[in-house]
């Protein structure tokens, strides 16, 4: 295999100072095979590391090689990842990438189309040996990679094979760690070092004959993304509209409170949360302002207005006559929806494109901070919350990708975890089977994908495509400094359909979970070919005809007390609460599933998903959220759930939600896992039946 590649656990030292960044260990450790040849030209191929700043590829590739083509390719599947301010974002910090290499006798090389075939060109044009590339985390992009590297294995060459040259940027120094520890809390007690980033490099100058090619327009790039992207893409996004509009048509004036909040806000996610604000401060945007794309809501540009944003944010309590430090501090202002999300809300963009590198951002928190303290750290914290919110911000990014590394070379009974990058955030899911029905599982709150532990392999084995995913601020996924509500999740799902699985699903879902499912059937229908209930959270009230309410979500301080007191609650009561849930077979409650979210309960940002159960809007009724779609819904119900009244449930169900399909089950609030042969075998049965009249009406269309 033509790969060379450095590991993260490779190199980890202690620190008796965690709060000091390390004035060395920097090095990136890549085990090259044999002498390098520095007369053979290599390719540094960009793609989420827009910079020269804090660069370890640049360093190692500059110190090997005479020729070095730094390389942007327009490929497709990086694109469909990125939404317009993202793909205008990318725009941006390639100009300003392009024009720091040349500053330094360097260029950057333009290509669009898929790589494999780019860089299989590049390589045989050039004679390239070595393409230096970062490592990847999500598993479309991984699967890029691999191509690459076979690709790679099928050229001959004088030099040997091309090496694919995998890099990483450590944040921690990782020298001695063999095992990423189970929790963060286990991590921290390490106190590792933090790697201090490295200056700009000098770079080989290169030979301008090159074709170097040129960056396109926005227009230009939509138009290819459209062409190459697009058609699947724009099929789903016209359901998507349609579905979503027809809805809140048929509800006119008085439509669902919590679809009303989601669709008005169209969300911090998106870091739009207060528009009409937004909209006022981008009327008075500075001809330096670091706002720089159409919808002038997150930073972006090139490394060094990214830079000063940053010292601008940091600075927010201090006066300031710049009219571009001013715009920052409005702007942050306006996306503060709990206490630090503005850094991930305002900076995150340029993060994930790697215009600036999470160790920079970590480092001028950490001397600003000093300035502050006459060149000291206090022990007891940052004194800064603009700090605080900021290391905060990337030591969780960090965290998270370092449990994506260790699930992507894992997998979970057999069971693949894949990571997924949705808004920016990690997501981590497993698909089981090859052809077939698609159905996707959703967990309740506090629960994972692997919840469904004896569940996906005995479907999938039923001749289904299975796909389960940890919802965002669960299990292993990502737990962003964001307000959760139950339209942020039920949009994941959406999307997840759309982008993922590619096709209608049969939706299975668990507590919260099942009212989640529920509302992406109400909102966006022709995403689901039917939707099975597990112990559903929702209630139902006859009726019901919508009401409205504020479109703004807020915390409030008695929900960020009663985050933690639950936070302490669940770890101290977990087993007992746990065991009470599965009344029948309480062995079920074993020693894995406690462990597993006991291990969730210290990530970083658990405490901000637990405030959310302080605000969840669940006024919207079951028999709301699935009208019009009573025949294709399957309610499971164990009737000895200790958090719901079954029976009183069901009878209304049955009365007010005609044509839905009962089962009751001796089971408690997670039949499934409970009694997971009877309940694989139900829902086989319930896809198959499903499938059939399908195919029945569209064979009696056709005649």
């Amino acid at each position: 295999m033509a790969v060379v590649s450095s590991s993260r656990f490779l190199s980890l030292s202690f620190s008796s100072n965690p709060n000091t960044p390390a004035s060395c260990c920097t090095c990136v450790k890549m085990k090259t095979p044999g002498a390098v040849n520095k007369d053979a030209a290599a390719i540094l191929w960009y793609k989420h590391d827009l910079r020269i700043d804090d660069h370890p590829g640049i360093v190692v590739a500059s110190s090997m090689h005479r020729t070095l083509i730094p390389l942007y390719i327009f490929d497709p599947r990086i694109l469909s990842r990125f939404s317009d301010d993202m793909v205008e974002l990318l725009l941006f910090g390639l100009e300003d990438l392009k024009r720091s290499l040349k500053e330094r006798g360097s260029n950057l090389m333009i290509r669009f189309g898929a790589a494999e075939s780019v860089i299989e060109g590049l390589v045989k044009e050039v004679k390239v040996t070595n393409i230096y590339v970062e490592e990847e985390v999500e598993f479309g992009l991984w699967r890029m990679l691999e191509g690459v590297k076979e690709t790679l294995d099928t050229i001959p060459s004088a030099e040997g094979t091309p090496k694919l040259v995998i890099w990483n940027t450590p944040f921690y120094d990782m020298k001695s760690l063999k095992i990423l520890p189970k929790s963060y809390a286990e991590f921290k007690k390490l106190k590792l070092l933090i790697t201090s980033p490295l200056s700009s490099q000098v770079l080989p100058n290169e030979d301008l004959s090159y074709s170097w090619g040129t960056l396109p327009t926005l227009e230009d790039l939509k138009k290819f993304m459209d062409d190459n992207v697009g058609m699947s893409r724009n099929r789903w996004a016209l359901i998507e509209k349609a579905s979503s509009t027809s809805e809140l048509q048929k509800a006119q004036t008085a439509t669902l409170s919590t679809v009303v909040q989601g669709l008005r806000e169209q969300e911090f996610i998106e870091n739009s949360p207060n528009d009409s604000t937004l909209k006022k401060i981008q009327r008075k945007r500075h001809f330096k302002s670091v706002f720089v794309t159409q919808s002038g809501n997150i930073v972006g540009g090139g490394t060094n207005l990214v830079l000063n944003a940053l010292s601008a944010y940091l600075r927010y309590l201090e006066e300031t006559s710049q009219d571009e430090w001013q715009e920052v501090h409005e702007k942050m202002r306006a996306v503060e929806t709990r206490e630090g999300a503005s850094f991930g809300a305002l900076f995150g963009s340029a993060l994930l494109l790697g215009i600036i590198s999470r160790r920079r951002v970590y480092y001028e928190a950490i001397e600003y901070e000093k300035e502050r303290n006459a060149g000291s750290i206090l022990p007891f914290g940052y004194l800064s919350k603009t700090v605080a919110a900021a290391f905060n911000t990337v030591c969780s990014i960090e965290w998270y990708t370092l449990l994506a590394l260790k699930g992507k070379e894992a997998s979970w009974r057999g069971s693949p975890v894949r990571i997924w990058r949705w808004n920016g955030y990690l997501i981590h899911y497993t698909l089981t089977g090859d052809e077939g029905p698609a159905l996707l599982l959703v967990h309740g709150f506090g629960a994972l994908w692997s919840h469904y532990r004896d569940n996906i392999d005995n479907i999938a084995e039923g001749g289904n495509r299975v796909w389960a995913m940890t919802l965002l601020g669960f299990g292993e996924s990502e737990k962003p400094n964001i307000v959760y509500t139950e339209v942020v999740w039920a949009k994941l799902l959406r999307d997840f359909i759309i982008e993922v699985v590619r096709e209608p699903v049969h939706l299975v879902g668990n507590s919260i979970g099942g009212y989640i499912v529920a509302i992406v059937t109400c909102l966006w229908p022709a995403l689901a070919k039917s939707v099975i209930l597990l112990n559903s959270a929702g209630i139902v009230v006859p009726g019901y005809s919508g009401a409205c309410r504020s479109d703004v979500r807020e915390t409030s301080g008695a929900a960020w007390l009663g985050a933690r007191f639950l936070s302490l609650f669940l770890r101290l009561n977990l087993r007992n609460t746990l065991k009470s849930c599965y009344p029948i077979r309480s062995d079920r409650a074993d020693k894995w599933l406690i462990q597993e979210m006991l291990r969730a309960s210290y990530d970083p940002g658990v405490v901000v998903v637990l405030e959310s159960i302080f605000s969840f809007d669940l006024s919207v009724p079951l028999n709301y959220l699935l009208q019009g779609f009573e025949k294709r819904v399957l309610v499971l119900q164990g009737m000895k759930d200790p958090l719901c009244d079954s029976h009183s449930r069901l009878a209304m169900l049955r009365e007010h939600s005609e044509g839905i399909v009962i089962r009751e089950l001796n089971a408690g609030h997670c039949p499934h896992d409970e009694k997971p042969e009877e309940i694989n075998s139900i829902i086989q049965e319930w896809v198959v039946t499903l499938e059939s009249e399908v195919l029945t009406t569209s064979s009696k269309r056709l005649g």
